[in-house]
């Protein structure tokens, strides 16, 4: 497999978690959590991306590379493609967006997404997903649902449920009965190509709506391949409770003898 960069854009502002990124969990911040596990892909390079100047000091004195980036970004994907421009990639790199609140993300699924990408040489990103199954997680608008072809490649992603089941939804279902339903996971790897056009292009009227920037995407013309995650992702940190949840995992890790 040819190599590949990280990023993982860190951005201190958070709504219901204020300094997300430096939160500390057993001892290191969630950033650098996030960090170590991109370091045990076989990515050849691991980026940190971020706007505040209280990130870049404290990964900077971990040893890891930082790119300052401006603050006005609307998407984390804006971000990645300055990162592109600051380091002068080609447009043949491939980069893999690591969300900065994702301690618990298997490198494994790092190395599978951007191994999906390179696969396809017709597709401009790769994402994973793993299938749904329950009715609160399907009806659930926070839970994104990815749709895609025999090829891999998406065809459409939404907060609804869907495919609707014409016949069995016309009443609430009390449980689901096939794989049908896939849930997106929200890891992707781009080509540096891709990211330089994405940035130029004004938001796909459908993407406003969902608030979903796949599908600008989509929109341009351009394939997202999709691939079946190989293993479950760790939960992310969206909100104290998170953050609690995940602390206690690693302060578990700690107190093992194995450790």
């Amino acid at each position: 497999m040819q190599d590949f960069i990280v990023v993982i854009p860190a951005r201190y502002g958070s709504s219901r978690l204020p300094g997300k990124p430096l939160a500390d969990i057993a001892g290191r911040p969630m950033v650098a959590r996030v960090w170590d596990q991109a370091r045990r892909s076989t990515a050849s390079r691991v980026v940190i991306a971020t706007d505040d100047a209280r990130i870049e000091s404290v990964m900077l004195e971990l040893g890891a590379e930082v790119v300052m980036t401006r603050e006005d970004h609307t998407t984390g994907t804006d971000r990645l493609a300055e990162v592109v421009e600051r380091l002068a990639l080609p447009d043949e790199a491939v980069l893999v967006n690591v969300q900065g609140d994702e301690p618990l993300l298997p490198p494994e699924l790092i190395d599978q997404v951007a191994g999906r990408l390179m696969r396809d040489e017709g597709a401009s990103v790769a994402t994973l997903a793993e299938s749904i199954g329950d009715v609160d997680t399907l009806f659930n608008p926070n839970v994104v649902k990815v749709t895609r072809a025999a090829s891999g490649r998406a065809l459409s992603f939404s907060r609804a449920p869907m495919p609707w089941d014409r016949e069995g939804f016309r009443e609430p279902p009390a449980l689901l009965t096939t794989d049908a339903w896939l849930r997106h996971i929200g890891l992707y790897a781009y080509r540096a190509s891709f990211l330089r056009a994405f940035s130029q292009w004004l938001p796909a009227p459908i993407e406003q709506l969902e608030q979903l920037e796949q599908l600008r995407a989509l929109h341009y013309g351009h394939a997202i391949q999709v691939a079946l995650a190989e293993q479950t992702p760790g939960a992310g940190v969206d909100t104290a409770e998170d953050l609690e949840r995940v602390r206690a995992h690693f302060a578990g890790q700690q107190a093992s003898p194995e450790q």
